[in-house]
């Protein structure tokens, strides 16, 4: 039997994710504390924050009005069941979401990641189109490459192949669309020029499955964990005309686009497309207390609503930690620095300086692509002999060039916190450059 007995200090015991477990338990890349733009390792050494954490750390690291918000409520009231019950923390965040969200995406249900935000958009689908009369609408429509999460209606409509491929057929009655990464679109800063058509593949779905089979089509306005792909102009308008010609709900899922990555509050106001639901996460406590959320239209919620009778549920779906105390203190402190920092208006001030420096790259041969919008981009990087082997290679050499970056296979992600300064891009990109100079 292969197996390690856990001692005192052992890393064995702690299964991790989305992470090659037996190399890393040999050479542990190990962080003791973060604060402002900067991660420590347990040995001392200073390590820029080149992700957001994963996106979701938008304020900055160590944010003592977040820690002390969670602190006070703890020691005032620990937990209500969301069943039933309520407390005052879950309202006042649902109506600070619902003031920044587009259009009447006026209500707000609270779930605890991103992950259980997908899930419950698309049964938040369902049951709109049966409390419409037309509960025949079964299907869903994902895109390639896109993620969703890992729950098992995100993994349904997501199209990452490795993510799915261990886990059965999951649901069925899911399409997918084309993904929207076209040779001509090569290093294009923001919206490339190419490929608005490809949202008719949703066109040919309808024309494939019927007109009153599709409950919903979920995107991300920039596709982000494989890396940064965003949308050719004119694209998600084409979708969302396609959706509203037959009654099918468009879907944004925001968990990596929402609150100042694209310089608006979320990828639907940087493009101009308004959702009928919009999921996320992430940076909704930046990322001090696991939390997501899904903010529906008012149509969504009032066709629900109004097709169930008085004084019964309408809308049999939650969770356990919905809006618990805890996560709506920390969310309510996050939205406070937000605003009180301005930090949306600053990402949008700092993008063009992002973007050029990261364009500067476009010069390093193991350099295949470049794409960039807001304060997020990628860059592809040439795969050895065969994908995703020189991208683990970088998570390493990244660390101990002080730098953490989010790599998805050859991919290399770059969103640091909105709090960063010049002299931080300066850094960033210094190193990233120091790194792939050698390959």
């Amino acid at each position: 039997m292969n197996w390690v007995m856990p001692t005192a200090n052992s890393l064995e015991p702690y299964w991790m994710p989305f992470t090659a477990n037996r190399h890393f338990k040999t050479q542990p890349r190990m962080v003791a504390r973060a604060e402002g733009m900067y991660y420590w390792t347990d040995r001392g050494d200073q390590i820029l924050d080149g992700s957001s954490g994963l996106f979701c750390v938008g304020a900055g690291h160590g944010r003592k009005e977040i820690a002390e918000a969670a602190q006070k409520t703890l020691l005032e009231l620990d937990y209500v069941p969301p069943f039933q019950y309520g407390h005052p923390l879950s309202f006042e965040f649902a109506r600070r979401i619902a003031a920044i969200t587009p259009g009447d995406l006026n209500y707000v249900f609270f779930t605890n990641s991103g992950s259980e935000s997908v899930d419950s958009a698309l049964k938040i689908a369902f049951a709109y189109h049966g409390a419409r009369g037309e509960g025949q609408r079964q299907r869903l429509i994902g895109r390639e490459k896109a993620y969703h999460g890992v729950n098992f209606g995100g993994l349904s409509v997501a199209g990452m192949l490795p993510n799915k491929k261990a886990f059965g057929l999951a649901l069925p009655g899911c399409a997918h669309i084309r993904h929207t990464w076209l040779e001509e679109n090569k290093y294009t800063p923001g919206q490339p020029e190419h490929g608005a058509e490809l949202a008719d593949d949703l066109q040919r779905l309808v024309d494939l499955h019927g007109d009153n089979t599709i409950a919903a089509c979920i995107v991300e306005p920039i596709a982000g964990s494989v890396g940064c792909l965003v949308p050719p102009k004119g694209y998600l308008e084409r979708l969302r005309e396609i959706c509203d010609r037959y009654h099918i709900l468009l879907i944004f899922d925001e968990v990596i686009c929402g609150f100042g990555r694209t310089g608006k509050q979320f990828g639907a106001d940087s493009f101009g497309v308004t959702p009928d639901m919009i999921t996320m996460a992430k940076a909704l406590t930046n990322g001090v207390v696991p939390m997501g959320a899904v903010a529906c239209s008012q149509k969504i919620y009032d066709t629900i609503t109004d097709a169930s009778p008085e004084m019964t549920v309408e809308l049999f779906h939650g969770y356990t930690y919905s809006g618990c105390p805890v996560a709506s203190a920390a969310g309510l402190a996050t939205r406070d620095i937000f605003e009180q920092e301005q930090l949306v208006e600053r990402a949008a001030a700092m993008s063009p300086k992002f973007l050029e420096a990261l364009f500067t790259l476009k010069d390093l041969p193991v350099v295949t692509d470049i794409r960039g919008y807001g304060m997020f981009g990628t860059l592809d990087i040439a795969p050895k002999e065969r994908p995703g082997v020189r991208g683990y290679e970088l998570i390493q050499q990244l660390f101990d060039a002080g730098l953490i970056i989010k790599m998805t296979g050859d991919a290399l992600l770059v969103s640091p916190p909105l709090i960063c300064e010049d002299k931080h891009l300066d850094e960033l990109f210094t190193k990233i450059r120091s790194v792939l100079e050698k390959h």
